[in-house]
């Protein structure tokens, strides 16, 4: 699927049903991946207003405010979303946000003792570290389905962010009307999981 086409499919998920968060999530993607930061930066931003916990929506609103010129606005997001991260334990978003701000001359914002709190918690929640998150986690006790992608899922992603996705996934499916058995709302559905769990489009069957 190309990038217009993709964009086409999200945009119609997002006008047919403006709360779902993975709708918005995945059409600022596909706008970011065409160079369209403006509208990317709406996109993502709308997403973390529907779902406060997804660091990566917040860290991709940052930098596609910084690319759109928006730097002010980029700053206050993405100290919003390194605070946010830094709680689940989402190390990589966390990471990345804290480069961005670097790179906006501001410094980091400081944690509050509840929020310390959290971030120790969550950094000794386990010891397979999930390449989506960074977030320490259990291992998948293997594949969750059968093909390359399920493979890469069992070596990449913790059960707790698989888990997550079950949940978002079981949103889109319902909010979407999906009906898996039908081939183009199957790769809806795939689509919206290579997006929430960064799988590489190379990978897809």
């Amino acid at each position: 699927m190309s990038t217009d086409e993709r964009i086409a499919r999200f945009e119609n998920m997002a006008t047919a049903d403006p709360d779902n968060e993975m709708a918005h999530f995945s059409l600022g993607s596909a706008y970011l991946q065409a160079g369209r930061a403006a509208e990317a930066a709406e996109s993502f931003q709308r997403c973390t207003e529907l779902n406060r916990e997804m660091s990566k929506a917040w860290q991709l609103c940052g930098e596609a405010m910084m690319q759109a010129g928006w730097e002010d606005k980029a700053a206050a997001v993405l100290e919003e979303g390194w605070s946010i991260a830094a709680a689940r334990g989402d190390r990589l978003p966390q990471d990345a946000m804290a480069d961005l701000l670097q790179n906006l001359g501001r410094p980091l914002p400081e944690l509050d003792a509840e929020t310390k709190a959290k971030a120790e918690a969550a950094a000794s929640s386990g010891d397979f570290i999930c390449q989506r998150t960074g977030r320490a986690g259990s291992q998948l006790e293997g594949p969750p389905f059968k093909g390359p992608e399920g493979e890469w899922i069992a070596e990449h992603i913790s059960r707790e962010t698989w888990d997550e996705w079950i949940g978002q996934g079981t949103k889109v499916i319902n909010e979407l009307r999906l009906d898996l058995s039908r081939d183009e709302d199957s790769e809806t559905y795939d689509q919206h999981m290579r997006e929430y769990l960064g799988i590489p489009e190379s990978l897809a069957s």
